[in-house]
């Protein structure tokens, strides 16, 4: 499930010193946010997790869009079987 996917990436990048910044309920947030803000040392990941076949929503986006072309942070749409890739970017 899209909530286990997510508890486990959590969990690795806890295990490798990141801040991690979830929205528990996002009834009163802005729609789109990403699942994810993610801070360690000099970087800054945004990540929209999705089930293997989930889709991102126009919201959605829109919000890794414009976080992507500020160049200031790293912008990721990850699925399951991303989760060697995740490895990788926050090891």
């Amino acid at each position: 499930s899209e909530k286990a996917f997510q508890a486990r990436v959590i969990a690795y990048a806890r295990l490798n010193k990141w801040l991690v910044y979830h929205t528990w309920r996002s009834d009163h947030s802005a729609d789109g946010f990403p699942d994810l803000c993610m801070a360690r040392l000099s970087r800054i990941v945004f990540a929209e997790l999705k089930s293997q076949r989930g889709t991102v929503t126009d919201e959605q986006r829109l919000w890794l869009e414009e976080l992507q072309l500020s160049g200031k942070c790293e912008v990721y749409t990850w699925r399951p079987s991303d989760y060697p890739e995740i490895q990788e970017r926050l090891a």
